[in-house]
């Protein structure tokens, strides 16, 4: 049966989009080669923890979404939307294997007249140099000319309940003017407002800028953060004062690392990147190995909190609230306390974990004892850490029955515990 969209990719960045359409009333079809999401959802469940309910997605199907491992659904669509993974790779290079999969397998089925976008998170030149080159060839149709062809990075903050899809401006580059309206009729039909780029790259640089200033400024806050503590300065106050100018000051908080899908991009360092070569963003480069010093840092906060009291490392119960990497969400892409908890366990203490949201927790394919009673856990813990700040937490009672609390948040009320 045709459809009027296909969404290519079904994790964290496909499912809100076939939420959004299926809600604007756009007959939607759902293509993944993996078949275990397309199982998950046609059985009413989420495939990705953090990013829908059981009740929305159950509402997806009723509204005629149909997930399908069958690339034949791509020859009958008016629109396409890859949303494919691109994670960082051992090299810490973006790994374009899954969105290659994915325009090779809408290639062989693409018919003139579609418009395709790409929402991965992607360097500079991807739209351009690597996904239109894959869609010609395996079509024998030109981009721009048979095909309308844009990029709209995506804008997720997962579990927002404010900043929705619908009243998220989309950024759309496309090919040429003709693709970028095509673009925005679609998107106009999700959201409330459309920004048109001059073009893909600018579109993907939008992406690189947005994701790099977030990584930038907790690695400058986070540098902060170590350098208050050496000198007995109250960062927490600091951070409350500062954010009353009401100009040239925007607030971040520090935290025991920097997780989140979104991962820093240095365009200098791009084989296609040929019109700055040699000039890598060496900010960024700095943000990183600041920011993945972090969870280091922590456990040197734990082991120094612990000796402080008498006790070591090696032996010691320590209690690890929050592990998914923002708060109220189950989302653990890149939570820092998966290599917080390995480190722990490296250095022989017994690592237990609590967090309303993960049931289940592994670290190193090993489960970790989850707390049934908060409370009770954090009374029998000789530490016990916040690394994130879920609603649900009552910090101030927390505070009070735990042994040792370090609080890597500045969520706690000052002076009920040790705060990074």
């Amino acid at each position: 049966m045709p459809a009027d969209l296909a969404v290519i990719g079904l994790g964290h960045l496909g499912l809100p989009l076939v939420q959004a359409a299926v809600a604007a009333g756009i007959d939607t079809v759902g293509y993944d080669t993996d078949p275990r999401p397309c199982a998950e959802l046609r059985a009413g469940r989420t495939p990705v923890e953090g990013s829908l309910t059981a009740s929305e997605v159950r509402r997806m199907l009723s509204g005629g979404f149909r997930p399908t491992t069958s690339a034949a659904e791509l020859g009958r669509v008016r629109t396409a939307v890859i949303c494919s993974p691109t994670p960082l790779g051992p090299d810490r290079t973006v790994d374009l294997t899954a969105l290659r999969d994915a325009a090779r397998a809408l290639a062989a089925r693409l018919r003139p007249h579609t418009t395709v976008l790409l929402e991965s998170a992607v360097p500079p030149g991807t739209t351009e140099n690597v996904l239109r080159p894959l869609l010609e060839e395996g079509s024998g149709l030109v981009a721009g000319r048979d095909f309308h062809l844009a990029c709209s990075p995506s804008r997720l903050d997962p579990g927002n309940r404010t900043h929705t899809y619908a009243s998220t401006p989309k950024v759309i580059g496309g090919l040429t003017p003709a693709c970028t309206e095509s673009a925005a009729a679609f998107y106009g039909r999700l959201t409330d407002k459309v920004v048109r780029a001059r073009g893909p790259r600018e579109a993907e640089m939008t992406k690189v800028l947005e994701t790099n200033f977030r990584h930038v400024n907790i690695a400058l806050v986070n540098e902060m953060a170590v350098a208050c503590h050496d000198l007995g300065v109250d960062l927490w106050d600091v951070i409350r004062c500062a954010e009353t100018k009401p100009f040239g000051f925007h607030p971040f908080r520090p935290g025991p690392g920097v997780g989140g899908h979104g991962v820093p991009v240095d365009p200098g360092s791009l084989p296609y990147s040929g019109r700055t070569p040699g000039h890598p963003l060496r900010m960024v480069s700095l943000a990183q190995e600041i920011n993945d010093r972090m969870p280091s840092y922590v456990i040197q906060r734990c082991a120094t909190l612990l000796n402080e009291h008498g006790k070591s490392v090696r032996g010691a119960r320590v209690l690890l609230l929050g592990v998914t990497y923002k708060p109220d969400s189950a989302d653990q892409e890149a939570s820092p306390a998966c290599e917080i908890a390995g480190r722990l366990m490296d250095m022989g203490a017994q690592v237990g974990y609590h967090d309303p949201h993960v049931l289940d927790w592994r670290v190193r394919q090993l489960p970790v004892p989850r707390a049934d009673s908060l409370y009770e856990a954090a009374a029998a813990a000789d530490l016990t850490v916040l690394l994130q700040q879920h609603r649900t937490y009552d910090l101030q009672g927390l505070a009070v029955k735990a042994q040792l609390l370090l609080d890597t948040r500045g969520a706690t009320p000052a002076g009920a515990a040790h705060r990074l």
